[in-house]
């Protein structure tokens, strides 16, 4: 699987509204065929600051991904509401699913 994960600052003014900005780009990219994940976060630490982890089946997936019509809307829209160029680290990783972290193990009760 592709995994990606972007770190990104929307403008003061937008950091509130920020999954509403981008609702429509994230629903349509969760409809993909080929997309296992699309979730976005918060920094607790620093609020102003996202992280979206997304993960695609294969590179094919990843593919269409940037090629869609929704991608390219983003691509077009969305730099207007960022103080600077987003962050990313993108791979690939054995599977199409999230592991369990052993370490933190929990029984169930």
């Amino acid at each position: 699987m592709i995994v990606i994960t972007v770190r990104l600052r929307p403008k003061a003014e937008h950091a509130d509204e920020w999954p509403a900005i981008a609702q429509a780009y994230t629903e349509a990219t969760r409809a993909e065929p080929g997309c296992l994940w699309f979730e976005w976060s918060r920094s607790v630490a620093d609020p102003g600051q996202y992280v979206l982890i997304e993960a695609f089946r294969d590179e094919a997936a990843g593919g269409a991904h940037v090629q869609s019509a929704h991608f390219k809307a983003a691509q077009a829209e969305l730099p207007q509401y960022l103080q600077a160029t987003p962050l990313i680290i993108n791979t690939t990783a054995p599977g199409e699913a999230w592991s369990q972290l052993g370490e933190w193990a929990v029984e169930p009760d």
